[in-house]
C-alpha cells in the first residue's frame, strides 16, 4: 500500500506512526463552528485506485480554479480517480462513496507533487516531505468561487501568532467501542466546518516546508484530526492558502499540528503547472 492507503488501518484506531504518535490530519477541532457558506469553495475529496479496486480514502481541499482542486500529497498519492464535492453537508453520503449519493460530484484525476514521500521530512517527526497534490476536475465547477495562492515567502513575513482559519470536513469526537484496554473510534458528520487558530512558530525544523499551528481544544484553539488532510490554513479573514493540512503529534489531535507550506517555491511551481 501506498500513502493514505498504508495508514488506513492504523487511522481505525488513531494513527500511531513510525515516530511516536503523529497522525495523518484527517476533520476540524477545538470549538468548530459548521462553515455553512462560509468558505464554499473548500471541498471534500474521495480517492480511488480503480485497477485494484481500493477505495484509498477521503480527505479535504480548496478549489483554485474551475477545474483545479488543491489537498495534500498524501492523499492523492496512489490514487486514479478521485469525486470531490462542495456541499456544506454530506451526512447522507454512505461510506465508501461509491458514487456521488443524494448529492452533486465532480470526478476528476488526481496528481501528487513528484518529490512527495513518506517518511523523507527532515526535523521532528519527519513524517513526509512534498505533502502537495492537485486533482483535476473532468467538468468546471463556477458557482462556489475560488481560494486564492499565496505570493512565494509569505509565510516568513507574517507575525507569530497570526490569525489562520482552517476548514475541513471529517470527524470532531472520540467513541469507545468497549474491551480491554478500551478501543476509541474517531466519528462525525461529514460536513464542512471552520475554526479559528494561531500561528504558534514561523522558525522551526522544517519552517521552509511546514507551518506550525495551535491545536489545543482546550484552551478555546483550533485544530485538525482524521478527515482534514488537504484542507487549506487560510491567511485570517482572506481566502489565500498559506499551506494545507498534513499530520499531527498526538493520536488526540491536541497540541500542535502542521501544515505543508504552499508558499514554497516548489509547491508553487507544481500547482502552477496545472494552472497555467
Amino acid at each position: 500500500m501506498k500513502g493514505v492507503r498504508r495508514y488506513l488501518l492504523a487511522v481505525a484506531v488513531v494513527v500511531v506512526l513510525v515516530l511516536g504518535s503523529v497522525g495523518i490530519a484527517y476533520a476540524v477541532t477545538g470549538n468548530p463552528q459548521p462553515d455553512e457558506d462560509g468558505h464554499p469553495y473548500v471541498g471534500m475529496v474521495a480517492l480511488y485506485n480503480t485497477e485494484s479496486g481500493e477505495y484509498l480514502g477521503r480527505c479535504s481541499g480548496s478549489l483554485l480554479s474551475p477545474t483545479v482542486f488543491l489537498t495534500a500529497g498524501h492523499c492523492t498519492d496512489g490514487a486514479n480517480l478521485a469525486r470531490v464535492w462542495f456541499e456544506p453537508d454530506l451526512s447522507g453520503l454512505s461510506y465508501p462513496y461509491p458514487d456521488c449519493g443524494p448529492y452533486e460530484c465532480i470526478e476528476g484525476t488526481p496528481y501528487t507533487h513528484p518529490d512527495f514521500c513518506i517518511g523523507c521530512a527532515g526535523g521532528l517527526p519527519g513524517f513526509d516531505t512534498h505533502d502537495v497534490g492537485i486533482v483535476v476536475l473532468s467538468e468546471p465547477v463556477t458557482d462556489v468561487g475560488f481560494a486564492a495562492l499565496p505570493t512565494e515567502g509569505l509565510v516568513d513575513t507574517l507575525a507569530m501568532m497570526t490569525d489562520v482559519d482552517l476548514v475541513g470536513y471529517g470527524v470532531q469526537w472520540k467513541i469507545k467501542d468497549g474491551g480491554i484496554p478500551p478501543y476509541y473510534r474517531w466519528t462525525g458528520y461529514r460536513t464542512r466546518f471552520y475554526a479559528p487558530v494561531k500561528l504558534v512558530a514561523s522558525n522551526h525544523v522544517h519552517s521552509d516546508e511546514y507551518v506550525k499551528l495551535t491545536a489545543n481544544p482546550a484552551q478555546g484553539k483550533g485544530g485538525t484530526c482524521f478527515g482534514d488532510s488537504g484542507g487549506p490554513d487560510l491567511l485570517g479573514g482572506t481566502n489565500i492558502v498559506l499551506a494545507v493540512n498534513s499530520y499531527v503529534t498526538s493520536a488526540n489531535c491536541t497540541g500542535v499540528t502542521y501544515s505543508n507550506r504552499i508558499d514554497a517555491a516548489y509547491a508553487l511551481e507544481f500547482i502552477n503547472s496545472f494552472l497555467d
